[in-house]
């Protein structure tokens, strides 16, 4: 019989949801196992019964639950919970989902003001509302799935590489745990490290990198050692799949920017980050901020309201 599977998304932006599409050929050999009960980006199942004649919030129950995106609003809330009571497996898709990703920026702010900045501009008429008839209310801040239910298995990423989900589903299939090894993008960089870099400072990357377009990727130097801000030491590796590709942005001369959020699931990218420029030589007094080594891993607390900030 078929294993069902349940899929919903909260505070996200749907690339969790095109990275299953994108299992391609894979999909195709699950698809047979596999029976989707509830998953609104591709088939249409309304929360309270097809005529909306329901007074509650009703997903069916499914062996295997895939949420994405974070928990923001009150709506995000009950959908996350309904999901928790009808999966049996709960998996938490997406960095969004696993540690917030990009929406958590905003809690180094409070909701009001957040309101003032989009509601209350120069060219705003006086005496506008907020938004409020018909729209859920914010919570205070942009949770993380586990800040408020049960998860089972975490795929960070944004969005998770086809080849992870594939794995997660193809071991569920058989009862089993699927397993990730937790490396950081630097374990799986071919770049050279010499141990320490040849600057000091911080490098915007609107400069281009010392490395020769025609050699391959093992010949260029790592680029946190040059001086540009690159996330590897900290962030998860994952985004090449499992084909042992080096990691995607680097394989483009481009730094890591964190994406896959830290390579433990309770580290902190941004104290890490830091110890990791120290340890490079690099003045970490040149950092204009640094909120933003948090930029896909601001939930658990780790980016805060300082009122006033915007």
């Amino acid at each position: 019989m078929p294993v069902k599977i349940a899929s919903e998304w909260l505070n996200s932006c749907s690339g969790c949801e095109i990275a299953i599409l994108n299992l391609g050929e894979t999909l195709l050999d699950l698809l047979p196992e596999l029976t989707f009960v509830h998953i609104p980006v591709l088939m249409d199942h309304k929360y309270y019964g097809q005529l909306g004649d329901k007074d509650e919030i009703n997903i069916p129950e499914a062996k295997v639950g895939l949420l994405s995106g974070g928990i923001r609003n009150e709506e995000h809330l009950e959908v996350a919970s309904e999901m928790r009571k009808k999966c049996k497996v709960l998996i938490a898709l997406g960095t969004c989902a696993t540690h917030g990703g990009i929406p958590a920026m905003i809690n180094s702010y409070s909701n009001e003001e957040l309101f003032d900045r989009y509601y209350s501009t120069e060219g705003t008429d006086s005496g506008g509302q907020v938004p409020c008839n018909g729209v859920p209310k914010l919570l205070d801040r942009c949770y993380a799935v586990d800040e408020h239910i049960k998860v089972d298995i975490y795929l960070p990423g944004c969005p998770p590489h086809p080849d992870h989900i594939g794995a997660a589903l193809f071991a569920l299939l058989k009862d089993k745990n699927p397993e990730f090894p937790f490396r950081s993008v630097c374990d799986t960089c071919p770049a050279i490290r010499k141990g320490k870099g040849d600057v000091n400072e911080i490098k915007r990357f609107v400069t281009t990198p010392d490395f020769d377009p025609e050699e391959p990727l093992d010949k260029m130097q790592c680029l946190l050692e040059q001086g540009y801000l690159c996330s590897g030491p900290v962030t998860r590796a994952g985004c090449a799949g499992n084909n042992g590709d080096a990691p995607r942005c680097i394989s483009a001369r481009v730094p890591c920017r964190g994406c896959y959020g830290p390579v433990k699931q309770n580290g902190n990218q941004m104290l890490d980050m830091l110890n990791a420029l120290v340890s490079n030589g690099i003045d970490i007094s040149q950092l204009p901020e640094r909120e933003s080594l948090l930029r896909f891993s601001g939930a658990h607390n780790k980016l805060v309201c300082k009122k006033g900030s915007f």
